[in-house]
């Protein structure tokens, strides 16, 4: 029986071939019960395209050797750009997410869209440099803000560390130097995707949350990015806390898990102590040190965030939660916390193969998603179509 059971179109035959395994026309054919014909055409497409490209030779079993092909993954790049509150990293990407040239730099989201945009557009054009690239050659971006982003229109809404960017127009301003899709969406969501990616392949359902200034969950469910209605899914910093009662959060409510859990508030209250500490580093510093101070404090955030996170398990039932951000570095204290928690209020089904383990990808999450989703809609059916009626 065929593999497809309706009309196969250019993009099926290519998302055979996106794996990167060579195969010959006659597989394909076999695969899809197509006739030769019919592949053969689409295979010419996907040619012209550049999309694929012949693959050495296959055995031959007399005769003229029967010719291979596979995905093409330098034929086009995608740029990615993963924007913290005080940083931002720019990657330039081939279509299979080699990273082909790299820029850190400190950079303060507080300085508007028109610096941070403007940094971002001159470093993309560097990087095309460095890798010997044309600008004809970029077939999208990607951009991860550190804020609520109104995934439709990819404007922030009401972003509280960036002054000056809510509801501004993010792809038009990149739009204009770049006429290419441009894609955004929130820093924590393209760290789930970036950790998916790189680490968590077989993982069709899992969180990962970010603790850091504040505190969010990027949820992928069922293998695919769950936003929600306006892209505000997994704002698990703003959730009521116990421990939270009479803590006015920066959001103007009381007894967000944030108020009491993120990064500035252990900042605040080792202060209070007696500490020097400032920012969250100094705090994950002082972890390290083995400060008992410290460590008490980041066992306790841990336990805020278990309460939240236990609740999350019980509704969505991941197979995985990662732990991710600034404070994510001080070690297993902060995931101790967490487990502790969770295992006991979750639901024994729920947490009967749960994994709580800390993120992988690191500080390279956010811009390893923000790539892989400007990659997934450069090659997605729906462009591999429009593409191919062109040709």
């Amino acid at each position: 029986m065929p593999w497809f059971t309706s009309v196969v179109r250019t993009s099926d035959i290519f998302d055979l071939l996106r794996d990167g395994r060579p195969r010959t026309r006659a597989q394909l054919a076999e695969t899809t019960g197509l006739a030769r014909s019919t592949v053969a055409a689409r295979v010419e497409v996907l040619m012209k395209l550049g999309l694929i490209a012949p693959y050495g030779d296959a055995r031959s079993t007399g005769g003229r050797p029967p010719s291979l092909f596979a995905l093409n993954p330098s034929v086009r790049v995608v740029a990615a750009v993963d924007v913290g509150a005080t940083h931002a990293v720019v990657v330039l990407c081939d279509l299979s997410g080699a990273v082909l040239a790299e820029t850190r730099s400190a950079l303060d989201i507080a300085l508007g869209p028109d610096a941070v945009l403007g940094w971002v557009t001159t470093t993309i054009a560097e990087l095309l440099v460095q890798a010997k690239r044309p600008e004809a050659d970029l077939a999208a971006i990607g951009i991860g803000l550190p804020g609520p982003v109104e995934h439709s229109t990819g404007r922030p809404i009401n972003p509280p560390i960036m002054p000056g960017w809510d509801r501004y127009d993010v792809p038009g301003h990149v739009q204009r130097t770049y006429p290419v899709p441009v894609l955004i969406d929130n820093d924590v969501n393209i760290m789930a995707l970036g950790e998916q990616q790189t680490h968590l392949r077989d993982v069709e359902d899992l969180v990962f949350i970010k603790v850091a200034t504040g505190i969010g969950a990027g949820i992928i469910s069922g293998a695919a990015l769950q936003r929600g209605a306006q892209g505000t899914a997994g704002d698990l910093g703003h959730v009521r806390v116990v421990r939270g009662e009479g803590v006015i959060c920066r959001c103007g409510n009381e007894g967000c898990l944030e108020a009491v859990a993120a990064g500035p508030a252990l900042a605040a209250r080792l202060r209070a102590a007696g500490h020097e500490v400032s920012s969250t580093q100094d705090v994950v510093d002082l972890v390290r040190s083995g400060d008992v101070a410290a460590i008490q404090e980041i066992r306790q955030a841990g336990r805020d965030i278990g309460e939240v996170v236990a609740t999350m398990v019980n509704l969505i039932n991941p197979s995985v939660v990662v732990i991710g951000g600034r404070l994510a570095d001080s070690g297993e204290h902060l995931l101790a916390g967490i487990r502790e928690v969770v295992y006991r209020r979750s639901l024994p089904l729920a947490t009967e193969s749960l994994r709580i383990v800390s993120s992988r990808a690191g500080a390279e999450a956010g811009v390893l998603g923000a790539a892989s989703m400007a990659i997934t809609h450069v090659l997605s059916p729906e462009a591999i179509e429009a593409a191919s009626a062109a040709v």
